[in-house]
């Protein structure tokens, strides 16, 4: 039997079949870890110059300094699976809480002024999405938005990266499994947006392909960096086993420890940080 993973019709949640689609949207947090959204509201003649000027800087900026890393690796022979590095060309755009877009070298002005206007339109996706995820939680209404604000707002940017062909895509992924860490994730990747919920965060890679470049753009909303995170309290007082399952922490004291874990289990990411909780001082900072 074909698997067909959860499609989200945005507009249908402004209509009568809104509570079909929060159903499904829930099903999808807790079930899935992701869902694909149709009908989003960013226009496609955004998206449709968003990916031209994605793979014409690479083309341009890009594709030449990859093969010249492959060669100086000797990439192209390998002969057993290589664990330790990606088959991917990726860079990284910073827009709040502050951005470094001006720091990216030879990004066009063209090109840097769409990215601009698709990080404002991602940024009030991801505010609506979370609403939803309030909504469904039985939370107040920007219950999520505001704990992930800490002192100066959250942290929103976006990984772009190309996957160029791989001469022996069993042996080299373009990126390897992992789960992702933060809030929302926004991945745009060659005519397909995918909302990736934090419900659940399901293991996902990217695998290469010996022929023809292949395009991701993840744009990643999470907490502000001293954001103090835990279960919220609504939640587990609905619970009929009340322990708490995740332990308090920080949100960079966790992002810190997750650049270094990435590509490895999430629980023993938690336990870490369970060591460290008592540490954690709460302030006048919002909680989740």
């Amino acid at each position: 039997m074909e698997l067909t993973f959860p499609v989200i019709d945005f507009s249908k949640l402004n209509g009568e079949e809104r509570a079909a689609a929060m159903e499904m949207i829930k099903d999808a947090c807790e079930n899935w870890g992701f869902f694909e959204l149709v009908n989003h509201g960013i226009s496609h003649e955004l998206m449709e110059t968003v990916e031209r000027l994605t793979k014409e800087h690479y083309r341009k900026c890009m594709e030449q300094r990859f093969k010249e890393m492959v060669v100086s690796k000797g990439l192209e022979a390998v002969q057993s699976e290589i664990n330790d590095m990606d088959w991917e060309s990726t860079f990284f755009l910073r827009h709040l809480p502050e951005s470094n877009m001006s720091e990216i070298p030879d990004l066009e002005e063209d090109y840097r002024k769409v990215m601009k206007e698709f990080a404002v339109e991602l940024e009030k996706l991801a505010e609506q999405l979370l609403d939803l995820l309030c909504e469904n939680l039985g939370l107040e209404p920007g219950y999520l938005k505001k704990v992930f604000y800490g002192s100066k707002g959250p942290t929103f940017g976006t990984k772009v990266s190309n996957y160029p062909p791989c001469p022996k895509p069993d042996l080299i992924k373009g990126l390897r499994a992992h789960t992702d860490a933060g809030g929302i994730i926004l991945l745009f990747q060659d005519d397909k947006v995918i909302t990736n919920g934090k419900y659940k965060s399901v293991m996902h890679r990217v695998i290469a392909q010996t022929d023809g470049t292949r395009m991701s753009i993840a744009s990643f909303y999470n907490p502000g960096s001293d954001a103090v995170i835990y279960p919220a309290p609504a939640l587990l007082e609905k619970e009929a086993d009340k322990s708490q399952v995740y332990p308090k922490f920080v949100f960079e004291d966790y992002m810190k420890l997750y650049a270094g874990l990435k590509f490895q289990a999430k629980e023993p990411r938690f336990e870490a940080m369970k060591t460290v909780e008592s540490a954690v001082n709460l302030g006048p900072i919002a909680t989740v």
